[in-house]
């Protein structure tokens, strides 16, 4: 079978923008499986660690463990191996204490410290979730990446900001946080939804859908007449993300009511 032909079957199932994605896991995979090597991944979202899974079980001989530091973690890392090895314990994962002594620091939210420690010209691969609570905040990084932020990261939003690398033992989770909000639609689909859930008319709403920016359950969704379902995670890119919480049923005039949970 030639290259061009494994590729097309490989991308039949994958959206055109995984398609890069598609190719640099299957070639982790076919290392493991014909050269024996072990490799571990950077930090993937759900939708990546997915992609990664289906293709593993096109092959026999090869497996893969996913961690993200916790039970629960929404950004894992992965080590994709040939099945007989045994030592997949050695993830890479450390934590990223962040303190501060100012008052303003307890106004810092997920995307001031997402934004500090990128605008250091780290990938943003190499974290993995950010939990920020009120005393502070852990963020999930890898080995190689730790002692860099730790020297690095003086401040966050202009707040002066205190790190240190602990064990993971000590990770603290935070609670998570939506504004929940009840909203109307004619039907479930996705522009109507996503228009209502960021207080946008659809009209504006369809630019970044239909461009790639908006993304279901971590895939890529351009089709702004996609129906959504109770438990769908909707992002937008630049606008946030939502979560779809409970569909309640059709009010007297017809509508739909829904409970969304929007991200803080």
């Amino acid at each position: 079978m030639s290259k061009s032909t494994m590729n097309k079957q490989l991308y039949m199932h994958f959206h055109s923008d995984e398609h890069h994605f598609v190719d640099k896991a299957w070639e982790w995979i076919s290392l493991a499986s014909e050269l024996h090597v072990v490799k571990r991944t950077d930090f993937l979202d759900p939708r990546q660690a997915a992609i990664v899974t289906a293709l593993v079980q096109k092959t026999d001989n090869v497996r893969v463990h996913f961690d993200g530091g916790y039970e629960g973690a929404e950004r894992q890392r992965a080590i994709i191996a040939p099945d007989y090895h045994m030592d997949l314990d050695d993830i890479g994962i450390e934590v990223l204490s962040i303190v501060g002594g100012d008052s303003k620091f307890l106004t810092l939210t997920h995307g001031d410290f997402m934004g500090s420690i990128l605008s250091l010209g780290m990938k943003r691969d190499k974290i993995g979730d950010i939990h920020v609570f009120e005393s502070g905040c852990h963020c999930l990084v890898a080995v190689e990446a730790s002692s860099y932020l730790h020297l690095q990261l003086q401040q966050v939003h202009k707040v002066a900001v205190q790190t240190e690398i602990i064990p993971l033992a000590q990770f603290q989770p935070a609670k998570l946080q939506l504004e929940e909000l009840f909203i109307s639609v004619a039907s479930l689909r996705m522009d109507g939804i996503v228009s209502d859930a960021f207080r946008l008319s659809r009209a504006k709403i369809l630019l970044p859908i239909k461009s790639g920016k908006c993304r279901v359950n971590w895939k890529v969704e351009e089709d702004p007449s996609k129906q959504l379902h109770e438990g769908d995670l909707i992002s937008v890119q630049g606008l946030g993300r939502f979560k779809v919480l409970e569909v309640e049923g059709l009010s007297k005039k017809g509508r739909i009511r829904m409970k969304i949970g929007r991200f803080k």
